[in-house]
Order: structure tokens, then C-alpha cells, then sequence
């Protein structure tokens, strides 16, 4: 049995793990304040809030942790949830996407666990912690693209799965060959930071181009969008690692526009990219007079370069991996 938390702000978490699940021949309980989705293979262990209420009080503890604060009701009924899960299942392995409190907690209770790596600076007190006691990492990027900084012992038992995303398996559609350019902005749950304003703008700069939105301002979000990433010439997107890989899924060119994220993970992520010349990559919204001359060098990308980010059986190296570690505890 393998459990795998999944963190519950955005649903890149989500996304993730279901894509893993799906594919592991190991029973995989999902552990989440999110619902399942419809599809979730095997049970799920619903968790308490642990935020509201009260002003927190030392959140931190001294900086050794991310978020455990003292004499609050939602954090002790969560990890006594967790706790119980884990002391009655005794799962072979549990995966932590992403919670230090959460790997900390299962290797507590002598089950070996594996941190989902995230890009970015991960090199607090509380990172390190997790990041160390942690069987393996798992990197959803390729061997190619390592995170640098990190201390030799974590990439030495890091599991680089590359890329993966829920489109893996799809066949891409070309877009319409109808001279009509087609882009589309498309944005996540996680918060942009776009104003309307921009995007309007951004517009009235590219007559030449057809724009579609799909989240943020303007644009009505889509469970699905990969008919729509296929249908357009250029994709615009945050860093963020699910749309990221769900733009190389569908082997399109993109331009990526890290969004502000705790420890810099989307700037991070936009770096790797840029190094790898698979992606163009801007920093901040650029302004209206650039936008013909972005869309343009991003319309010049090989979108099948993205195979080398993205090869289509991502979820599947990272459940065979999990599979494996989950079979042979004693040995690993």
C-alpha cells in the first residue's frame, strides 16, 4: 500500500498524483483536504483544514518547519488523521506532495517516504529537513535538467521521472491550417497576477493573431483543455510544472511567464527552460509593443523539441519507481 498526500492549494498537486495512481500495480490511497477527482483509482482519506480559526501561533517552529502552529484545532485534528491512517494501514510507503510536516510525520512512524521535488530555493531549515530524511526525491523533470544548488547526496537519490502530465498518451492535432495565428492564454488555478487591462492590451498590439483565454481575466477556466492547446499556434502560460508539461504533451510552442510563487519555483522553472532553449521565457508581462515580436520567436520553436522535456511516459517511470520501493521496503 502506498499513501500520497497531496497538497491543496492549486490543483497541480492533484493532477500529479492521479497521473502516478493510474499507472501503479500498488493499491495507492490518496490523502487530501481536496475531493478526489471522479477517477481516483483506490480510496481516499478525506483531511481536516489546517488553516481558519484563531491567529496562528509559531507556525514555523523556530523556523525547523513550514506550517505547524501551536494549539490549533484543524493542524491537530489533520495530523491525528494522518497519524491514525498511518498506524492503522502500516503502509509500505508514502509519498509527501508536498508537506515537510507530512514526511516528517510518516518517518516518525517508521514508514519510508518519497518528497515530491519542487524547483526553487529549497534550502531552509525546513526543506533540508524534509529533502533528508527522504528515501528518494521525486523530479518531475528530466535527468538533463537538474535543479542546481542542491547538495550531492539529494541528487544521488533523486528519481527523474521527466515530465508528465495527465495528456500523456494523447496523439497532438496540428492546429488549422486556415491562416489564422491562434493564441491562447491560459492560466491556472494558483492565481496570475494578469489584470484584464494587460491582456486587452496585449491584444490590440497582435491584430494579427487570434487570441483565446482560458483562466484568468477574461477566459472561463476548462477541466479539459488539450483541444484547445492543440488548436492554437503559440501557447501563453505561468511555470507552473502541470502546465508546463500539458503545453509539451501537445508539443507546442510557448511562452512562459512565471507567476510569483513561494521559494521562486515558477522563475525557477522558467530558467530550465530558457537554458534548454525549449520554451521563451519573460520574466514580467512585457508590454504592449513587444508582444508581436514574442509571439513571433515563439511561434519559431520546434515543438517536437519538447520530447526530449516530455517523452509521454513520465507517470509511468515515477509509478514503476514507487512501485518498486513499495514492494521492497527492507531492501531499499
Amino acid at each position: 500500500m502506498i499513501g500520497y498526500y497531496v497538497h491543496h492549494h492549486g490543483l497541480g498537486h492533484l493532477h500529479r498524483a492521479l497521473c502516478i495512481a493510474r499507472h501503479a500495480r500498488s493499491p495507492v490511497t490518496g490523502l487530501s483536504s481536496l475531493d478526489p477527482p471522479p477517477d481516483w483509482p483506490g480510496p481516499w482519506i478525506s483531511l481536516p483544514l489546517d488553516t481558519g480559526g484563531p491567529a496562528a501561533v509559531d507556525t514555523r517552529a523556530q523556523g525547523r518547519l513550514h506550517w505547524a502552529p501551536l494549539f490549533h484545532d484543524g493542524y491537530a485534528d489533520r495530523m491525528s488523521t494522518l497519524a491514525g491512517w498511518l498506524g492503522r494501514t502500516r503502509p509500505t510507503l508514502m509519498v509527501s506532495d508536498v508537506s515537510v510536516e507530512v514526511a516528517c510525520l510518516a518517518r516518525l512512524m517508521g514508514v519510508p517516504v518519497v518528497v515530491a521535488a519542487m524547483r526553487g530555493r529549497r534550502l531552509d531549515a525546513a526543506h533540508r529537513l524534509g529533502h533528508d530524511i527522504a528515501l528518494r526525491l521525486l523530479a518531475p523533470w528530466p535527468a538533463t535538467a537538474p535543479e542546481p544548488g542542491w547538495p550531492s547526496r539529494w541528487y544521488d537519490k533523486t528519481i527523474y521521472a521527466s515530465a508528465f502530465s495527465r495528456d500523456d498518451g494523447r496523439v497532438p492535432t496540428p492546429p488549422p491550417r486556415d491562416g489564422t495565428r491562434r493564441v491562447l492564454l491560459m492560466l491556472g488555478a494558483g492565481g496570475s497576477g494578469i489584470t484584464f487591462e494587460q491582456v486587452r492590451a496585449a491584444r490590440a498590439a497582435t491584430p494579427d493573431w487570434q487570441w483565446d483565454l482560458l483562466g484568468g481575466p477574461g477566459g472561463a477556466w476548462s477541466a479539459d483543455p488539450w483541444s484547445r492547446i492543440c488548436a492554437a499556434d503559440v501557447v501563453i502560460t505561468h511555470g507552473g510544472q502541470n502546465a508546463v508539461a500539458e503545453c509539451a504533451a501537445a508539443r507546442r510552442p510557448t511562452v512562459v511567464l512565471p507567476q510569483e510563487r513561494p521559494y521562486g519555483e515558477q522563475h525557477a522553472t522558467g530558467r530550465a527552460l530558457r537554458e534548454a532553449g525549449l520554451a521563451v521565457v519573460r520574466e514580467h508581462w512585457p508590454e504592449p509593443p513587444q508582444w508581436p515580436s514574442v509571439l513571433a520567436e515563439a511561434a519559431a520553436l520546434d515543438g517536437d523539441a519538447w520530447s526530449g522535456w516530455a517523452p509521454g511516459d513520465g507517470a509511468q517511470r515515477a509509478a514503476r519507481a514507487l512501485d518498486a520501493l513499495a514492494a521492497m521496503p527492507e531492501a531499499s
